[in-house]
């Protein structure tokens, strides 16, 4: 089984803003799985399905993305998940917009969400699949670029992205990092 979470902030103001790319992700995941259903449980929305015979949870937090450590923790103590099968997706500004990038381990980099999840688990030990969105234009504060809609191009690229990250979860569910890495990195 793996928890796949991925990261965002619920509520209609930040849908499909850069900072949801994970939301969006995930979203993906389940269409592909055939996921029609979501409950509320543990602080997440979560849906259940399986791919290739592994058994997958979903999940989107809905404790807004600087506190996604506790739904995480929580999910992942409900369903008896080791880190070493949870994969984060989340929006990443240090890769270009339109790509994707996948890892074990690692630091968070300021991102607030991986910051909450690395407090609340003791461990930076997990899978992320990580979405480039770029980094903002000009002197743009960084809050305001991750949580604005990308337009026109932009925009394409940021599907290009999330469609790459759905793609490329799944991949990792069956095939193994090393693997992915090879495919998608």
């Amino acid at each position: 089984m793996f928890l796949i979470a991925g990261l965002g902030n619920p509520g209609e103001e930040y849908a499909h803003t850069r900072h949801n790319a994970g939301f969006d992700t995930v979203d993906k995941i389940a269409e592909q799985i055939g996921v029609r259903y979501w409950k509320s449980q543990g602080g997440a929305l979560v849906g259940k399905g399986t791919y290739r015979g592994e058994e997958l949870v979903l999940a989107k937090p809905q404790s807004y993305m600087n506190t996604s450590g506790g739904p995480v923790k929580s999910l992942m103590s409900t369903y008896k998940v080791a880190p070493d099968h949870l994969i984060v997706i989340h929006d990443e500004l240090d890769i270009d917009p339109g790509t994707i990038r996948c890892k074990f381990g690692g630091g968070h980099a300021g991102h607030n969400g991986l910051r909450s999840i690395c407090d609340k688990l003791g461990t930076r030990d997990w899978f992320r699949v990580r979405c480039g969105i770029g980094r903002p234009p000009g002197r743009m504060p960084v809050a305001d670029y991750v949580l604005s809609l990308p337009k026109k191009e932009q925009a394409e690229d940021f599907a290009q992205a999330t469609d790459l990250a759905a793609e490329a979860t799944l991949f990792l569910v069956e095939n193994g990092l090393e693997k992915t890495q090879q495919k998608f990195n």
